[in-house]
C-alpha cells in the first residue's frame, strides 16, 4: 500500500479553510445561513437530479414493519424480500441487481454500512428502522459527493436526533404471528448546548421457512456538545447482534413443490453477527456562509454462517443427487432433520474492519459573479478483511469453537484496502436556473493474500496481488424553477463501483497454485431528464426519465462467483404522486392518494458474452431486473387521531442469474435455479389510533393480507416470499 498521508485532519482543514478564504472576505455574499441536514440540502429545489424522502410522517402513515415496506413507494427501487425482516437486505435500483445491496451505497448520517465499502459492499445490516427519522433516497448526478458506489443510486438512514428541549423519548412494543416480537426504547435529555440519547432495541420470531428464527438486539447511545458559538461535536457508538437460523441455499423444484417454507437443515443453519460501530463528527461553523464539518468512523463486524447445504437438489449433476432432493454435503446424506442432527457442515467466519476519516466543507459565495454553494472535501478509508472457512463431517463441528480447533482449515484470505477520495461541486444560481458541475476522484489499492486454498497452505506469489487505480468521475446537472413550486432537472454523471471483492478462488493444477479471482471495476454513464412539482394545491408529483450505459457490468456466475458480463443498459421512467384530498377541500378529514410506478422499458446486455456456459446473449434480458414496479395506497386521517391505509405492491416477472438459462437438462429441471419468477401483487394495510391530546398510540399492521404465495429469488435454491404477517403494539411518547 502506498499512499499513507500523515496528520490528514490538520491538513485538510488548512487547505480548506485558506480555500475559502478569499470566498468569504467578498462583502457581497448575502445568502441564508449555510444548514445541512442528511445527504440533501435545505435549497431541494436546485438538486440537480432524481430524489425520494421517505419522511417521519409517511414512516408513521405506513407503520412498515421493515425497510422493505418502508422503501415501498419510492420509485426505481426493488427490494427482494428473502426472509421476515430484511436482515439481508437485497435492494436494487433502476435494473441493478439487489443481490445484497451491493450497488446500491448505504450510508446512516452520511457514514458508510456495508461489510466493507470497498472489499465486500454487502448489506447484512442495515439501521433498524425504529431508529429513523427519514429515509433519503438518492439517484442523479449528486452522487459524485459519495462513493464509492455511484452506479445507480444511494440511501442514507437519518436517525433520530437528540432532543434540545429536555426530556423526551417514547417507548414502543409489538407482537405479531409467527412469534413476532419487537420492543424499542428510546430516552434522552439535551439543552440548545448539549445532551445525550439511548435507544435500545430487540426484535424476534420466525423466519419465512420452517425453523428459522431470528433474534436481533440493537444499541446505539449518541451524544452532543456545543463547545461555544462555532463548534459542536456529536459521537455516537452503536453494537448490534444477531443469531439467525436461516439455510443459505433454497430449495430445488421438487422440494418447492412439496413445501415450499421446508428448510430441512433449519435447525443447524446458522448466520451469527457482532457489529460495533463508532461514528464521531466536529462542526466548525466558520461563519454564516460556511461549514466546515469533519467525520470520523470505525466500524467492526464479526460474522459466521454454518451450511449443510451447499446445492439446492439436483444442481451438482452427481447421480447419487438424481433424485433432485438436497443433500447434506460432508455427509452425503438426504437433507432431512435426523440425518442434519447427526452430520457437521461448513463453517465461514469472517472478519471485517473498517475506519475512515472525511473532511467537507459547505460554502455558499459569490466567487464568479454568481451566488452559488459548493462542496468540498476528501476521504481517507482504510479496511482490513479477514475471510475462513472450516468443514467437518462431525456433528460436533455445529459448535464453531470446535470446528475451528478440530476441523479441517479449508481457506484463509486476507485482503487489506485503502483508499482516498477526492470530491467538489459547485452550484451556480442564475436566476430561475441553477447549474451544477461535480468532480469525484476514487483511488483505491486492493491487496489479496490467497493463504490457504483447497485446504493447502499457498505459497505461490500469485496469490498475493494488488489491485490499484484511480478513477475520475465528472457529474453535472441542471434545474429549472420558472414556476411556482415545480422544479425541472436533468443530469449526466459517470458511474463507478470497485471490482467485486478478491475472494473466490480460482484453482489451479495442483497444491499451492490459488490465485485470486478478480473482476474488473464497473463503470456506468448515467442520464436522466425529470419533473417534480408540487404546484397544485395538495398534490406532489414526479416524473423521471433515465439511462444508464455500462462498460463492463458484473453479474453472479454461480457458486457466490462473479464474473464481468459486457456491455449492458438500462432505461425507464419513474412516476411517483400524493394527493391530499383534505388540503384541496380544506377539509380536517384528509383522504389522500399514494402511487408510484417504475417502468423499465430497456435492461438488457447489448453484447454476448464471451464463454456460452454464462448465458449472457446480446437482448437478454438482465437477471431480477423487473419491467414495472408499482404501488398503489388510499389512506385517510380523522381528525380525532384516527388514521388508516391499505394498498397494493407490485412487482412483475423477473429473469433468473444467466448461467442458470443455459444449464444441462436436468440441472434446469431440478435445481430451481432456472426459470422465470412469477409477477406477484401484495396486499397491505395499517391503522393507527392517538387519542387527542394524548401521547399514547396504538396501532395494527398487515402485510401480504391474502397469504399470496411467491416466490421471490432462484440465486441459491428457490425461496419463497413472506407469508401473511399481522402485528399490534402501542407506542406512549414522552
Amino acid at each position: 500500500m502506498q499512499f499513507k498521508p500523515r496528520h490528514l485532519e490538520s491538513a485538510v482543514l488548512s487547505a480548506l479553510v485558506c480555500l475559502s478564504g478569499p470566498v468569504l472576505a467578498q462583502d457581497s455574499v448575502t445568502i441564508n445561513p449555510v444548514t445541512v441536514k442528511g445527504i440533501l440540502p435545505d435549497r431541494l429545489e436546485a438538486v440537480p437530479g432524481s430524489f425520494s424522502l421517505v419522511s417521519e410522517q409517511e414512516l408513521r402513515e405506513g407503520n412498515p414493519l421493515s425497510l422493505r415496506e418502508a422503501l415501498a413507494h419510492t420509485p426505481g427501487v426493488h427490494v427482494v424480500g428473502e426472509d421476515s425482516l430484511g436482515l439481508g437486505l437485497n435492494i436494487g435500483i433502476r435494473g441493478m441487481d439487489p443481490r445484497r445491496t451491493s450497488r446500491t451505497l448505504l450510508l446512516e448520517d452520511g457514514m458508510p454500512l456495508f461489510l466493507a465499502p470497498y472489499g465486500d459492499p454487502s448489506a447484512h445490516y442495515a439501521t433498524p428502522l425504529e431508529r429513523i427519522q427519514r429515509i433519503e433516497v438518492v439517484k442523479g448526478s449528486g452522487q459524485v459527493l459519495y462513493g464509492p458506489q455511484t452506479v445507480g443510486g444511494m440511501i442514507n438512514f437519518v436517525t433520530q436526533p437528540i432532543p434540545t428541549q429536555g426530556l423526551a423519548g417514547s417507548v414502543s412494543v409489538a407482537a405479531g404471528n409467527k412469534a413476532y416480537l419487537s420492543t424499542h426504547a428510546n430516552v434522552g435529555y439535551g439543552t440548545e448546548r448539549g445532551g445525550v440519547m439511548l435507544d435500545v432495541l430487540q426484535k424476534k420470531g420466525d423466519g419465512v421457512r420452517d425453523k428459522h428464527d431470528f433474534d436481533v438486539q440493537d444499541y446505539s447511545l449518541k451524544g452532543r456538545l456545543k463547545i461555544d458559538a462555532r463548534h459542536t461535536l456529536t459521537a455516537k457508538a452503536s453494537h448490534y447482534t444477531e443469531n439467525s437460523h436461516i439455510s443459505e441455499t433454497g430449495l430445488g423444484t421438487l422440494e418447492y413443490a412439496e413445501n415450499k417454507y421446508q428448510a430441512p437443515t433449519g435447525k443447524q443453519d446458522l448466520f451469527e453477527q457482532k457489529r460495533t460501530a463508532l461514528h464521531l463528527q466536529h462542526l466548525f461553523e466558520v461563519s454564516d456562509t460556511a461549514r466546515l464539518s469533519t467525520q470520523i468512523y470505525h466500524v467492526k463486524t464479526d460474522r459466521a454462517s454454518f451450511r449443510q447445504i451447499n446445492d439446492p437438489g439436483g444442481f451438482d449433476d452427481a447421480s447419487n443427487n438424481a433424485t433432485g432432493y438436497s443433500l447434506i454435503d460432508r455427509c452425503d446424506t438426504p437433507a432431512t432433520p435426523a440425518n442434519a442432527a447427526a452430520c457437521g457442515g461448513r463453517w465461514r467466519p469472517r472478519e471485517y474492519t473498517y475506519w475512515g476519516i472525511e473532511p467537507r466543507l459547505d460554502l455558499q459565495h459569490s466567487l464568479f459573479g454568481l451566488p452559488s454553494d459548493a462542496v468540498f472535501g476528501l476521504r481517507y478509508h482504510v479496511e482490513d478483511i479477514s475471510r475462513n472457512q472450516y468443514r467437518s463431517a462431525d456433528p460436533l463441528a455445529q459448535n464453531q469453537a470446535w470446528a475451528v480447533r478440530f476441523g479441517t482449515h479449508r481457506e484463509d484470505i486476507q485482503i487489506e484496502t485503502e483508499a482516498l477520495s477526492a470530491y467538489a461541486q459547485n452550484t451556480f444560481h442564475l436566476g430561475n436556473w441553477s447549474l451544477t458541475p461535480g468532480l469525484r476522484i476514487e483511488r483505491y489499492a486492493i491487496k489479496t493474500d490467497i493463504r490457504r486454498a483447497d485446504g493447502e497452505i499457498q505459497n505461490n506469489p500469485e496469490s498475493n496481488q494488488n489491485n490499484r487505480q484511480t478513477v475520475v468521475l465528472p457529474g453535472f446537472g441542471i434545474a429549472w424553477n420558472g414556476m411556482p413550486r415545480t422544479t425541472l432537472f436533468a443530469g449526466v454523471h459517470k458511474g463507478f463501483a470497485p471490482p467485486r471483492p478478491d475472494r473466490d478462488v480460482n484453482e489451479g493444477n495442483g497444491a499451492n497454485t490459488a490465485v485470486a479471482h478478480k473482476t474488473r471495476a464497473e463503470e456506468s454513464t448515467n442520464w436522466e431528464l425529470g419533473l417534480r412539482s408540487s404546484y397544485f394545491l395538495g398534490t406532489r408529483v414526479e416524473a423521471t426519465l433515465f439511462h444508464t450505459d455500462f462498460d463492463d457490468i458484473v453479474i453472479n456466475n454461480g457458486a457466490g462467483a462473479f464474473i464481468n458480463g459486457g456491455r449492458s443498459r438500462m432505461s425507464g421512467v419513474e412516476l411517483s404522486g400524493r394527493v391530499d384530498f383534505g388540503q384541496i377541500f380544506r377539509s380536517p378529514h384528509n383522504v389522500y392518494v399514494l402511487a408510484s410506478l417504475t417502468h423499465l422499458f430497456d435492461a438488457k446486455f447489448t453484447r454476448d458474452g464471451i464463454d456460452p456456459d454464462d448465458g449472457i446473449m446480446k437482448g437478454g434480458r438482465l437477471p431480477y431486473a423487473p419491467r414495472n414496479l408499482a404501488s398503489l395506497a388510499v389512506g385517510y386521517q380523522h381528525p380525532v387521531g384516527l388514521e388508516g391505509r391499505i394498498g397494493v405492491d407490485h412487482v412483475s416477472r423477473q429473469q433468473p442469474d444467466t448461467f442458470a438459462r443455459v444449464l444441462p437438462p436436468v440441472d434446469a429441471q431440478l435445481s430451481g435455479l432456472s426459470g422465470e419468477i412469477p409477477s406477484y401483487s401484495l396486499l397491505n394495510a395499517s391503522l393507527r389510533y392517538t387519542p387527542p391530546g394524548s401521547k399514547t398510540s396504538f396501532f395494527v399492521s398487515g402485510h401480504n393480507l391474502t397469504n399470496k404465495e411467491y416466490l421471490v429469488s432462484r440465486v441459491d435454491g428457490m425461496v419463497a416470499g413472506r407469508q401473511r404477517q399481522v402485528f399490534a403494539g402501542v407506542r406512549f411518547a414522552f
